[in-house]
């Protein structure tokens, strides 16, 4: 018999539960799947920059852009290459690398000074699982 121990919630659980935060917090309601990429996108007008900065911050640690993305985690390297790269008008945001999964979020304004697109997806090693979970998440289960 064992007595007195707690289990601590894994990396992966821990994760999941910023996202959730993640997505409590952010300004604009809905989020749809963007098959294309495999992440869940939310467009939003550039009044709402401020409150989604403040979303992102909670969650998302680092900031890449293409000045910094050189000295990245090979993982978020990876996920920068995987998404097509970074302009000089979008950052790509990551969790902090550790454990099979890394959470990844891309800004990516419209460049008409109007709309911003927020992608959000998981890197590493990803299961089917992860991903139902995580669709599910952000209300994003429809293709």
């Amino acid at each position: 018999m064992v007595i007195g121990m707690n289990a601590k919630p894994s990396t992966t659980e821990l994760l999941f539960q910023s996202l959730g935060r993640f997505r409590k917090a952010w300004p604009k309601g809905g989020w749809s799947w963007d098959g294309r990429l495999s992440c869940v996108a939310s467009s939003f007008v550039v009044e709402l920059t401020d409150e989604a900065q403040l979303a992102i911050r909670d969650v998302f640690v680092g900031q890449w852009s293409t000045k910094n993305i050189a000295s990245a985690a090979q993982a978020v390297r990876d996920i920068a290459d995987s998404t097509g790269g970074i302009r000089s008008d979008q950052v790509l945001y990551s969790t902090e690398p550790g454990g099979r999964l890394i959470a990844y979020g891309l800004w990516w304004p419209w460049g008409d000074d109007v709309t911003i697109s927020m992608r959000v997806g998981l890197g590493g090693y990803v299961s089917d699982s992860d991903l139902t979970r995580f669709r599910e998440l952000f209300g994003a289960t429809e293709d």
